[in-house]
């Protein structure tokens, strides 16, 4: 008894309960309206992303469930529900784009005007464009509801390489960037020979500390692919030695600080050996006299 009298409920006093109210309409809550307004603002295109969310969350699911798997099927659903969206390539926006041919990027890019945004693959389009000779980076996004945006990191032109009577525009790496409509370029030094191309860069930075050297330079030729002669545009040609460059290029600017070395008609400056300079000179003309001089010089010892 003592059990059933503490968990017997309590009993509450009686009381009157309150008239009812008449029935009428009822008045729609603040979270319903508000629910309303936010169903007439859903338009397909945001249908579309709640769809492309639960499409994403199923691709996962069937990746880690079958690796090997349905995940390209996944992905032509996808890309069929961004054309029920309105989803399709309106405009393509390319930033940094200085060298590159604009049909090599476009064919890179493989997408036109009207076609599904979600078929098309950034990731791929960027490794294609990554492959262009001119193109060192690419950066490759979609934004919807249909634009594609290219951002292009080019290569700069260093140098002309003229290697077995061709020639071609590289970078400083070396890498060749161009090998046609190369008059654009005619500014840029030249090197020359098997192997020059790996090496410029290293030379044309050490000749940029001699400005005096530098701006005579009319070729760099590589020997041997070990060492460097240094063709002038007065024809003096400028042997250095190999491993030492910059020493004998040092030591060659100060001595023409010194005593005008570089403007004077010598045909060779050999730098190879460190302590000393062999200057070569051209060889001297043939002193004859021409057929009408000793016509004109005979004709007075007659007279005389």
């Amino acid at each position: 008894m003592a059990r059933d009298a503490l968990t017997a409920p309590r009993r509450e006093p009686t009381r009157r309960a309150a008239p009812a109210r008449p029935k009428g309409p009822d008045r729609p809550s603040r979270l319903r309206l508000w629910l309303r307004r936010r169903r007439a603002l859903l338009r397909p295109a945001g249908l579309g992303v709640l769809a492309l969310g639960a499409l994403s969350a199923a691709a996962l699911t069937l990746y880690a469930l079958d690796p090997a798997g349905r995940v390209a099927r996944l992905a032509e659903g996808v890309a069929e529900l961004g054309e029920r969206a309105g989803w399709r390539v309106r405009a393509v926006i390319l930033e940094g784009r200085e060298h590159t041919p604009i049909e090599l990027i476009r064919a890179a890019l493989g997408v036109s005007r009207g076609d599904s945004l979600l078929g098309f693959s950034p990731e791929a389009a960027k490794e294609r464009l990554e492959t262009l000779a001119w193109v060192r980076r690419a950066h490759v996004e979609r934004r919807l509801p249909g634009t594609i945006v290219v951002r292009l990191e080019e290569r700069r032109p260093f140098a002309i390489w003229q290697n077995s009577g061709r020639f071609a525009v590289i970078d400083r790496t070396g890498h060749v960037v161009a090998t046609e409509r190369l008059d654009q370029f005619g500014a840029l030094p030249l090197v020359v020979g098997a192997g020059a191309e790996r090496g410029a860069a290293e030379l044309l930075d050490l000749l940029r500390e001699e400005p005096d050297l530098a701006q005579r330079l009319q070729a760099a030729i590589r020997v041997g692919d070990r060492r460097w002669n240094l063709k002038l545009y007065n024809g003096t040609e400028v042997l250095l030695p190999e491993g030492h460059e910059a020493a004998a290029i040092a030591r060659l600017g100060e001595m023409h600080r010194r005593h005008g070395l570089l403007d004077r008609p010598v045909a060779a400056l050999d730098l190879r050996l460190p302590d000393r300079l062999v200057v070569r000179q051209h060889p001297a003309a043939p002193d004859a006299a021409t057929p009408a001089a000793n016509t004109q010089r005979d004709g007075r010892s007659r007279r005389g």
